[in-house]
């Protein structure tokens, strides 16, 4: 193989790509990622988006979709179901279809096997998931008629069980580091206007996969409120520019008399949020409104 193959190694010990050493002094972008001092991070100065793309925010969300975050956190949450039931795992996930009148609901509910001694147990403990589930659903979905499947792959004839050690999947490999979840709304809404950017992970400075994300998701709530329909914002950056002055801004409302100036005046706000923003991210994460 040595005879045909030539490797060729053309990495650049640049901290960043794209800045080209001419000359005598150094550009700024390289040392974007390895500052020798605070003096070195433009970020201080003035905030630029990292990256082109896009972030969606949309309101106000069903009561189904309201429905459905707070069951997976109930379950998956240290305060709700868990806190009483030691078995119960993190690693919950709905999937929910709903007519207007009638809910589906497929979900995986984790068993711990330290907790679990038997078959019986661990469907005994499915069980009472179920009635969980029922009971929620009639508080929040009072008029609606309700049906759940719960670990759908199981057969327990067979011990083919959702039973885990950690309560979690990711003990087999099974690990969405970024993926299908990590919509700063805590839901996964495809028939909902979306992209693809998760927000987990990413620096709350300047990247505008988090930013942008949040920014337009409470930019649609305000504007719900003010106009009393439905909002959707799409917010474009490119990269290297101003991150408070985005490529694009598009804004949809169902109402037909909102009146201009206000939308204007909620957007411009919105767009100066980003340094208190930052600051908020760091200390707090992202706390849904």
């Amino acid at each position: 193989m040595s005879d045909h193959l030539d490797i060729d190694f053309n990495v650049t010990a640049n901290s960043s790509p794209g800045a080209v050493l001419t000359g005598g002094s150094a550009p700024e972008r390289s040392r974007w990622f390895a500052p020798r001092s605070v003096d070195d991070l433009r970020e201080r100065r003035v905030r630029l988006s990292n990256d082109t793309s896009l972030g969606t925010g949309w309101a106000p969300e069903s009561p189904f979709e309201s429905f459905v975050r707070h069951l997976v956190d109930h379950f998956s949450g240290p305060n709700g179901f868990a806190s009483a039931h030691p078995w119960c795992g993190s690693d919950v996930k709905v999937m929910g279809y709903w007519d207007g009148q009638h809910a589906d609901i497929v979900l995986c509910v984790p068993q711990k096997s330290r907790h679990v001694a038997s078959r019986a147990t661990y469907v005994h403990n499915t069980e009472a998931v179920l009635a969980e589930c029922h009971r929620v659903a009639t508080l929040m979905l009072p008029t609606a008629t309700a049906n759940f499947r719960l670990n759908a792959r199981d057969v327990p004839d067979k011990d083919e069980l959702y039973l885990t050690y950690t309560g979690s999947s990711i003990e087999s490999g099974d690990e969405g580091v970024v993926g299908r979840g990590n919509r700063v709304n805590g839901l996964i809404t495809p028939l909902r206007p979306m992209n693809l950017e998760g927000a987990n992970g990413k620096n709350p400075v300047y990247h505008v996969g988090k930013l942008y994300n949040l920014v337009a998701l409470r930019l649609a709530h305000r504007l719900h409120e003010e106009t009393g329909g439905h909002a959707e914002v799409h917010l474009v950056s490119t990269t290297g520019q101003r991150l408070d002055r985005p490529w694009r801004i598009l804004v949809r409302l169902t109402c037909t008399d909102a009146q201009a100036d206000k939308i204007q005046a909620l957007v411009a706000e919105a767009l100066d949020s980003f340094p208190s923003l930052t600051e908020e991210l760091v200390h707090d994460g992202i706390v849904l409104s």
